[in-house]
C-alpha cells in the first residue's frame, strides 16, 4: 500500500493510501532505447562548453553560492517573499491528521489547473466518508507531499461510479490583457493608403 494520509470527518479519522494514476497505467509506456554499432547500450553524456570535453551522467550538478562567490549550504538560505519577509514553511499533509471542514463547487474545482490525481483505497472502513462524496460533496484542502514552502490544494471527490479521487493542483492564473481596439488611421496613414491602390506594372 502507498503512505497513509488521514482525513478528518466529523469527528472520525480515515486512514486512506492515495494511488497516483499516471499515463503509463491508463495507456502503457514505450522505452527507446540507443544501441551502437556493436550493439551497447548508449549513455546520455553532455558536451563542455569547450566542445571538447565530454560529461557523463552524474558528473555535473548544481551548487548554491553566496554573492561573494561562496560555497552555501541548503541549510543556510531563508526563503523570503518580495518584501523579504521570511516565508513560514508547510508541513508535510502526512504528518498529522487533515481535517475535511471546506467544501468546493464544482466551478471552484474547475477553475484550477490538475496536476496529479489518485485513487483514493483504504484497508479500513472509510465508508461514511464516501458516501459524502458519492451525494457530490468535494472537500478542499491544503495539501504537500514532503512539506515545503508552499501547499498545493487538493480536493477529494468521487467519480460516477462511487470511486473516490484526490486530485492536486493550483488555481489557474488568467491574465487580462484588455478589450480589442479597433484601429484609427490618421490623414497621413489614409494619403498613403489611397496612392498604395496603384499598381506598378513594372515589379510584375
Amino acid at each position: 500500500m502507498a503512505r497513509a494520509l488521514v482525513f478528518q470527518l466529523d469527528g472520525r479519522e480515515h486512514s486512506v493510501s492515495p494511488e497516483k494514476i499516471d499515463r503509463t497505467k491508463l495507456y502503457g509506456a514505450i522505452d527507446v532505447e540507443a544501441l551502437d554499432s556493436k550493439n551497447r547500450k548508449c549513455q546520455l553524456a553532455t558536451l563542455a562548453d569547450d566542445g571538447r570535453t565530454i560529461v557523463g551522467a552524474g558528473g555535473s550538478s548544481f551548487a548554491t553560492l553566496s554573492p561573494d562567490g561562496l560555497w552555501m549550504e541548503k541549510t543556510e538560505l531563508k526563503a523570503v517573499d518580495t518584501e523579504g519577509k521570511h516565508i513560514m514553511p508547510v508541513a508535510s499533509s502526512y504528518s498529522a491528521p487533515i481535517p475535511l471542514t471546506k467544501k468546493a463547487t464544482i466551478d471552484e474545482y474547475l477553475a484550477h489547473n490538475i496536476k496529479g490525481v489518485y485513487v483514493v483505497r483504504s484497508e479500513g472502513d472509510v465508508s461514511a466518508l464516501v458516501d459524502e462524496l458519492k451525494k457530490g460533496v468535494i472537500y478542499s484542502f491544503p495539501y504537500s507531499f514532503r512539506g515545503g514552502l508552499e501547499a498545493d490544494v487538493g480536493f477529494l471527490l468521487a467519480g460516477q461510479d462511487g470511486t473516490a479521487f484526490m486530485a492536486i493542483g493550483q488555481p489557474t492564473r488568467i491574465h487580462f490583457v484588455g478589450l480589442e481596439q479597433a484601429s484609427v488611421l490618421t490623414e497621413e496613414e489614409t494619403e498613403t493608403t489611397a496612392d498604395d491602390d496603384s499598381v506598378d506594372f513594372d515589379m510584375m
